[in-house]
């Protein structure tokens, strides 16, 4: 089990690109909007059960975190019937300075979904590169709020006891998902396969999960000169703004 320490501010500021994107309700606007999608296709695929469901319960759960409206997720996951055919897709590129990056896209047109990435990348710098995904590791993260279900502050020592008991591996500040005015969650990494059994074992021991899911985290991280991170900080942004991008994964330090 390792304790990460904080990461250094260049890599929060990394994290934190894809969340700049304008003015707040806009952004907002964005997140509910692929919420709603993978509400959607999590919902035909398995049913609108997420008691039945496991897929559909990890994405109402990152809804709730999100402080998305009942109304919303429930409208999101009755519309599933009405769904045009959607495909979950992976692609894999290298960005300027040889970093290398995952896309989640969820489309109902695969062509023009690639086609717009493909276009997006080459305006700033990179490519779509077969193999990326070899410099990624398929882990099971936790999200765990700051305060624990009793209101009270988690330290880093409570978090360290929380994951052995768990059976996690790694656990840290989540300074991907903070945002400037709130506590940063704190990050329970485990084995993909284990990924249920280490929630349900986290809020048995007085946790908040705000979701779980299986993610692809970077096996190395690779800095880059000024100018070069510039130019990879407008790919980035750019990516963000793709309505079929619902998640991003880099190896940036």
């Amino acid at each position: 089990l390792r304790l990460w320490p904080p990461s250094p501010a260049g890599h929060n500021r990394w994290s934190k690109v894809r969340n700049v994107k304008g003015p707040r309700d806009t952004q907002r606007s964005r997140l509910f909007q692929r919420l709603a999608a993978m509400l959607r296709v999590a919902a035909r695929r398995g049913g609108p059960d997420p008691a039945l469901n496991p897929q559909l319960a990890n994405v109402v759960e990152q809804c709730r975190a999100k402080n998305m409206p009942k109304a919303s997720i429930e409208s999101a996951i009755h519309g599933a019937e009405k769904l045009v055919a959607a495909s979950r897709l992976l692609y894999e590129a290298r960005g300027p300075g040889g970093w290398v990056l995952l896309l989640e896209v969820l489309t109902d047109n695969p062509r023009r979904s690639q086609h717009d990435v493909r276009l997006i990348l080459t305006r700033h710098g990179g490519t779509m590169a077969d193999g990326a995904r070899h410099s990624f590791e398929q882990k099971g993260v936790v999200r765990v709020g700051p305060r624990d279900l009793g209101g009270r502050p988690i330290s880093l020592e409570a978090a360290l006891e929380a994951a052995l008991e768990a059976g996690a591996q790694d656990v840290g500040p989540d300074e991907e998902e903070e945002e400037e005015e709130e506590e940063p969650a704190l990050k329970f990494i485990c084995e993909a396969s284990a990924l249920r059994t280490v929630r349900e074992r986290l809020e048995a021991s007085g946790l908040r999960p705000l979701s779980a899911a299986i993610e692809y985290l970077p096996r190395d991280r690779v800095a880059l000169p000024e100018a070069t991170r510039e130019q990879a900080e407008r790919l980035l942004r750019a990516l963000g703004d793709c309505p079929d991008v619902v998640r991003l994964y880099h190896n940036l330090q």
